[in-house]
């Protein structure tokens, strides 16, 4: 969506002003903003939820914590793997850059297409609507909220994000920060009064811990689903590589800070909630810490409600933040439309990328239910997770003269790879389901739109006028890579 684009520094045609062919994105990310990026969007709705469907799918208390353990392994494994290709190819954009840079342009184009239109933006929908849920409840208590009310405050959630992310990257940063260490207070809580009944002697429940231990194929990959569903996030650094400071430095090291104490606090809340429930309570709660708050924290339960609405609003602000930066990169290369690859003049964010995700986002929340969006979501990550992967073990075998300042051990992205492809092929041998096929199918349409539009770069009239339109409404001009 190349031609007819606005002139841009260093192409032949006309060179743009001094203050335009400056313009970048600036590098506002430290360590402690980069930690709070990683883990307070992986520190999401899913602890407070997806236990139960771990439990649900595995069958017992020691498997779901062996799940739960695997799943902080295997994100870790991701990372490292990600924090070499995040020092080796210095640009934003995640896993789209990385398959650009290493397999071409219609791999690059069809993760950007369905990243861009589905999978992010549902992501940010979904954990709207656990915030909504959640917020509408404290309102509602003993009945089910109204969907009208829920609704709204998950459409007012997300235009609040895209308020403070298009303002200001510090805003939107300072946002995560607070919010991160309000949440790991809140699972603090939950820790601690699971360390209390410990001690007072309800260690009964985890005997027999193995019992009713599920080990079909399809059933271990489905419950890996739920558990990484808490664990999503963990590459999102790599969607921000050219606003971080110093990213050879601080990529790998906020990513081995994050994840591992992420891990831990996983799993001691999911001891702390066997040792608050019986499994048959666990199953049929509705919200997990919730119960917990019940039996527990008595008439203080309301600060899990607060807890995982605040857990919620965070963690999709560090998905939003990193899934506009997605359609931006992917817009900035040629694959979406000029305007989408924009940054506002004088606040210097990409503020078109995050309306278009936003205005997806609430499309999807209006539409309906995300009952099935866990399953549909990791399938589609881990295909291209291990795509990603792929391509690092192709630069380390094929290319390793190329620098790097950081390198991982070639076992561990071997690994990660053959988890990733278990992932994808074991649900769909052992339980095969027709959503699994439509998300195939989505993924391949992409083809229909890149042949004619990217190869042939067919661009039709009103596009380079909605473009130039829409750059002075919005305030917005062509960038440049930061790759200092």
């Amino acid at each position: 969506m190349g031609k007819g684009r606005p002139s841009r520094p260093g192409s032949a045609n006309p060179q743009p002003s001094t203050a335009t062919e400056m313009l970048k994105l600036k590098r506002e990310i430290g360590l402690a903003s980069a930690v709070s990026l990683i883990a307070g969007t992986m520190i999401g709705s899913g602890i407070f939820m997806s236990p139960e469907w771990v439990l649900r799918n595995i069958g017992s208390l020691a498997g779901s914590l062996i799940i739960w353990a695997s799943c902080g392994i295997l994100s870790t494994f991701g990372a490292l793997s990600y924090a070499e290709l995040g020092t080796l190819i210095k640009e934003s954009g995640g896993e789209y850059i990385y398959i650009l840079r290493t397999f071409g342009s219609l791999p690059a184009f069809l993760f950007a297409f369905t990243s861009v239109i589905v999978v992010r933006p549902a992501g940010v929908a979904a954990i709207s609507l656990s915030f909504a849920e959640y917020t509408v409840a404290a309102f509602h208590p003993g009945c089910p909220s109204p969907q009208v009310a829920v609704k709204c405050a998950a459409v007012a959630c997300i235009l609040l994000l895209t308020l403070i992310n298009c303002l200001s990257v510090r805003l939107a940063t300072s946002v995560m920060n607070v919010f991160t260490v309000a949440k790991l207070l809140a699972l603090l809580v939950i820790v601690v009064g699971g360390v209390v009944l410990l001690v007072q002697g309800e260690t009964h429940r985890f005997q027999n811990a193995f019992q009713n231990t599920r080990l079909e194929a399809g059933v271990i990959g489905i419950a890996f689903y739920q558990g990484l569903w808490s664990f999503d996030g963990w590459n999102n650094l790599n969607y921000v590589t050219e606003e971080i400071k110093k990213p050879e430095v601080n990529l790998p090291r906020a990513m081995m800070i994050a994840i591992p104490l992420v891990t831990c606090f996983y799993l001691l809340v999911n001891v702390s909630y066997f040792a608050a429930m019986t499994p048959a309570e666990l199953l049929s709660s509705g919200a997990v810490a919730i119960t917990w708050g019940n039996k527990v924290l008595g008439s203080w339960v309301w600060l899990m409600s607060l807890s995982v609405a605040m857990s919620s609003f965070g963690s999709a602000n560090g998905t939003f933040f990193s899934g506009g930066r997605m359609c931006y990169i992917a817009a900035r290369e040629g694959h979406m439309p000029d305007i989408l690859s924009m940054a506002h003049i004088r606040y210097l964010t990409p503020s078109p990328a995050l309306i278009f995700t936003s205005a997806v986002s609430i499309i999807m929340v209006i539409a309906g239910s995300f009952s099935q969006i866990v399953n549909l979501f990791s399938f589609t990550a881990w295909l291209f997770y291990g795509t990603t992967v792929a391509g690092l073990l192709y630069l380390k075998i094929k290319k390793p003269e190329l620098p790097r300042s950081y390198k991982v051990p070639i076992i561990i992205p071997v690994v990660f790879l053959m988890a990733s492809i278990y992932l994808v092929l074991a649900p769909i041998i052992d339980q095969p389901q027709m959503e699994f096929l439509y998300v195939i199918l989505f993924i391949s349409s992409g083809i229909i739109f890149y042949f004619p539009l990217i190869h042939y770069k067919y661009h039709p009239t009103f596009l380079r006028k909605f473009t130039m339109h829409f750059q002075l409404f919005l305030e917005v001009a062509p960038t440049e890579k930061n790759a200092d």
